[in-house]
């Protein structure tokens, strides 16, 4: 093969190269984007909640909005089911990742709390004693304490059994047998008819202090049964000791109604929350990232539905059940891992990579350059072939083309070298055959022109000639 097909063939190798780095560079790039793109993904997480218009699944609705508007890192995807119990068993079972629950209910044994979506109160109350103005209706019994519903009957607003099992939970800690206490339950749309109800000497209420419906059961009962007489529960504290998922709480005084003031003064009672719960092995950084989020846009929230304003951070300086989220208590108690202390194991790993990358990348350049090596030895020994024939030179002639065809070899050999397909040490070898071939050219122009040979200083070396 003539040096210039060698040249020509050199060529070809470093464009195909090229593509292939070519190619190479868009599958990072293209695979970097797409992973960049994953990265960057918003997070949605399912929440259960219902029943669908209840007041729980409007604020969820409201807060599945907000995210979507303003959130770059979490999603909201909203299940709607048929009440609390529906939602927690779906989340017992992988089904959906949060859930609104009330916390006195059953639930999965790893469920922790996220945030308290609303805080319950428990209102008991009796009427005044007017019978109201028909004469034959029943006369209103005398009840001013819990003790006194023994052997008596109490209406409770709301269906659910957790209210019943709450009532029972409350007549134990005051040393009342349940069995003593009847009950009567109704909905939150049959207001008048528990108020019309003679055969009941109490009534029980669970809900926020500002509900409305709490509100509009005082009311009505006592229109038709007299003013309120509003029932402290004196063991609240004990039975939150007993039974941590409700708390020991005071409900102030003229919260119902300022005149008259109901109540009249502050009253104990118990409390129970209604939650946004993850199972514990939703992931510290989902957890923390939800938890940010929501308190990022409870004002936006807040302004579609009112409720929304009684979402508040869950309690971490004490034990409750059921537990707070490692994610949310970071959060709340400023613990939360920094961006490096949750990926400094990464940052490691990402470097060994990289470095082995590096020496694969390295590798696959020598690899790739193999021909343009194994050209830039047949070059060197082409230029030696060149010295010979040099010696027996005929004319200048024969010198000068001798000369060209060195140039081109030098001009391919520079090229692959700023490409850095041939290595420093291998130019230095090229340099030392290029001394020798100017030695030779110089020995023989001055034979043939019979002069005397110049003794020529150490050669020139690549750089010289370029």
């Amino acid at each position: 093969m003539s040096s210039s097909a060698a040249v020509m063939g050199s060529a070809d190798r470093r464009q195909r190269r090229l593509l292939i780095v070519l190619a190479l560079g868009f599958i990072v790039f293209g695979t970097a984007t797409v992973a960049l793109f994953y990265v960057l993904q918003p997070e949605t997480l399912r929440i259960a909640v219902g029943p669908s218009g209840s007041e729980d699944h409007q604020v969820v609705q409201a807060m599945a909005e907000a995210f979507e508007e303003e959130s770059r890192t979490v999603r909201l995807a909203t299940l709607t089911t048929a009440g609390a119990a529906e939602s927690l068993a779906l989340m017992g079972t992988g089904k959906t990742d949060l859930a609104v629950g009330r916390s006195d209910l059953a639930m999965p044994v790893d469920a922790q709390t996220l945030a308290v979506l609303r805080k319950n109160y428990v209102v008991i109350w009796s009427p005044s004693g007017r019978a109201g103005k028909d004469s034959k209706k029943k006369a209103a019994v005398k009840i001013g304490e819990i003790a006194d519903l023994a052997g008596h009957k109490v209406g409770i607003i709301g269906k659910t059994g957790a209210n019943v099992a709450l009532l029972r939970t409350i007549l134990e800690g005051s040393g009342v047998p349940p069995d003593k206490v009847a009950t009567a339950q109704f909905g939150t749309d049959e207001l008048e008819k528990l108020a019309q109800d003679t055969t009941l000497d109490a009534y029980l209420a669970v809900g926020p202090l500002d509900s409305k419906i709490t509100t509009a059961a005082i009311a009505a009962t006592s229109r038709s049964r007299g003013a309120p007489k509003f029932l402290s529960v004196e063991a609240s504290e004990a039975i939150a000791l007993r039974h941590p998922r409700y708390e020991a709480e005071e409900i102030p005084g003229s919260v119902f109604n300022a005149n008259p003031a109901w109540p009249e003064d502050k009253i104990d009672t118990i409390s129970v929350n209604h939650l946004i719960l993850a199972r514990k092995e939703l992931s510290e950084a989902k957890a923390a990232a939800f938890y940010r989020q929501l308190f990022a846009v409870r004002d936006t929230i807040t302004q579609r539905v009112a409720g929304a304003g009684r979402i508040t951070k869950p309690d971490t300086e004490k034990e409750t059940e059921p537990s707070v989220h490692r994610g949310a208590a970071a959060v709340i108690n400023g613990t939360e891992r920094t961006f490096l202390d949750k990926y400094s194991d990464y940052f490691w790993f990402a470097l060994l990579v990289l470095s082995g990358i590096g020496s694969t990348a390295a590798w696959l350049r020598r690899y790739l350059n193999r021909d343009d090596r194994d050209d830039n030895t047949s070059y060197r020994n082409r230029i030696l072939a060149v010295v010979t024939e040099i010696r027996n030179a005929g004319s200048e002639l024969d010198l000068l083309a001798s000369q060209r065809e060195v140039d081109a070899i030098i001009a391919e050999t520079l090229k692959c070298y700023d490409e850095g397909a041939i290595e420093q040490e291998d130019m230095a070898a090229f340099s030392l055959v290029l001394e020798l071939f100017d030695h030779a050219v110089a020995e023989r122009r001055a034979a043939l022109q019979g002069g005397p040979i110049e003794t020529k200083s150490p050669g020139p070396t690549i750089a010289s000639r370029r």
